[in-house]
Parts: structure tokens; C-alpha cells; sequence
């Protein structure tokens, strides 16, 4: 049986009616599934009301230990266990996760480079536990993850929750088929960022170097398609990128763009 891995993005966590019109469609998909979901501007909101100003560089945010333990209960706490309370009403049987229950995401603080992003975590692919999915997945349980891994000596980290999808997909297509599906609020891949109508149903590495060097993809869309070559490159049968309100097409491979 297949495994679809679905990532939504935080513009529809955002959103309340949104978001429980997505989960209304990801509750009834049928075969095994896993949710990741990203923090959207919670976190930022919350962290004002608190005295903690958000700070990001080239778009990425700077997480100290103020910002960490913001995080750490926003992501895992108050998003993650909203979306699982919304999907166990949906009558899906979700449970949420961080990286450190189960130790299920292990990964490294990143290493300084020009930057310090702080408690930032880069997934140890080869530790990822996928016993303990399967475990879950066999026994009826649909995982919800949140941004967070964990760096095994006591500390949360705050991740990527694009990478997290696709190192739970690399990991777990080598014990089944997996399809890992990319939700934001764009129908796919777009030739023109402004015209929805404009979406590149397909697109190969070489499609993808010629399109940055045009800087027609650009932004946040060129780490999303790094992590779906990535995927495809370990194994994933199928990335696809697209709407969330688009999520059953989607799944079906009759919408968004396909990453080959």
C-alpha cells in the first residue's frame, strides 16, 4: 500500500476556515498518510505579545533560546495538537509528534557558517526512525508532525518543515511506496507568479537549473524543489506541488506540478 506524505504550508495554517477545509479532505484519503505541517506567523504573533522580536535572514529565522522554547511550544504544543484535535473530530485518528517522541527525527544543530540561525536542526537521514512510523501506520495512527527535531543531547530544534517531508519520505520509501505531496497557496509551479493558470505540470532537474537561471523560479520555491529532487533521487516514486484546496486532484496526480 502506498504512503502519501503530505506537507501544508503555514499560509493555510494561518487560516482558520482553511485549514479545517483541508483536513476535512486529508481526513477521508484513504490508505496510510502522514501530515507535516509548517508554523505559519503564529509563532511571530505570539513571540510580539511576549517581547520577542522575530529576527530572519535571507528569509530563514534566527532561533536563540527565547525563540526555541516560543517555538517549541507553538509548533508542538498549541498548532500541532489544534490540527489533531481538528482531525481525530474529522474521525481520523491522529497523533502528533515532534522529532524527539520516539527519538522518530534525530538531527544535528547546523554547523556556523557565514550564519548562526541558532537552534536550528539539519536531519540525520540515516537515524530516522521509520520502525517506529511503520508501528504507527500498521495500527491505524495517522502522524502529524511538526517542525521540531531533536539533537539527542536534551535539546529541541527548530526545523525546515519542508526537509522534514522529505526525509521522512527518503526514509521511509525504502520499506514501501511512497508519494510525498507538497500544499501551499499556489496551484503548482508557476511560469508567471501572478497567473494561476500559468502552472508547469511538469518539471526535470534540467527544466529546474534553466528556470532559476531565469529567475522564473526563485525565492522560496528553489528550496522546495531542492527537497523534491532529493526525494525523487533516493527513491520517492512521486513529488507533486500544488493548492492546498486542491489536496484530493492532488493526490491523484490530476493536479499541481509533478516533480520528475
Amino acid at each position: 500500500m502506498e504512503l502519501n506524505i503530505i506537507k501544508v504550508g503555514g499560509n493555510i495554517i494561518d487560516d482558520e476556515s482553511k485549514l479545517k477545509a483541508f483536513l476535512k479532505v486529508f481526513s477521508v484519503l484513504e490508505g496510510y498518510k502522514i501530515l507535516v505541517h509548517g508554523g505559519g506567523k503564529v509563532a511571530s504573533e505570539i513571540g510580539l505579545k511576549l517581547g520577542i522580536e522575530p529576527a530572519y535572514v535571507n528569509g530563514r529565522r534566527i532561533t536563540d533560546k527565547t525563540t526555541l522554547d516560543l517555538v517549541t511550544m507553538v509548533y508542538g504544543g498549541l498548532i500541532n495538537k489544534n490540527i489533531v484535535a481538528l482531525l481525530q473530530a474529522a474521525g481520523c485518528n491522529a497523533i502528533g509528534l515532534t522529532g524527539a517522541d520516539g527519538s522518530v527525527l534525530p538531527a544535528s544543530r547546523r554547523t556556523v557558517m557565514d550564519i548562526d540561525y541558532g537552534y536550528v536542526g539539519d536531519v540525520q537521514s540515516d537515524k530516522v526512525n521509520t520502525g517506529l512510523i511503520k508501528l504507527l501506520l500498521y495500527n491505524g495512527l495517522v502522524p502529524v508532525f511538526s517542525p521540531l527535531t531533536h539533537d539527542g543531547n536534551g535539546s529541541m530544534l527548530n526545523t525546515n518543515a519542508d526537509t522534514i517531508a522529505q526525509e521522512i519520505a527518503k526514509a521511509m520509501a525504502a520499506v514501501m511506496p511512497v508519494q510525498l505531496i507538497y500544499c501551499f497557496e499556489k496551484r503548482g509551479v508557476l511560469i508567471d507568479a501572478a497567473d494561476e493558470s500559468s502552472v508547469i505540470n511538469r518539471i526535470s532537474e534540467k527544466d529546474f537549473s534553466e528556470l532559476k537561471e531565469k529567475e522564473i523560479i526563485s525565492g522560496g520555491m528553489i528550496p522546495k524543489l531542492e527537497n523534491a529532487f532529493a526525494a525523487i533521487e533516493k527513491g520517492v516514486s512521486r513529488v507533486i506541488i500544488g493548492h492546498a484546496d486542491e489536496l484530493g486532484a492532488l493526490v491523484t496526480g490530476n493536479a499541481g506540478t509533478w516533480i520528475v
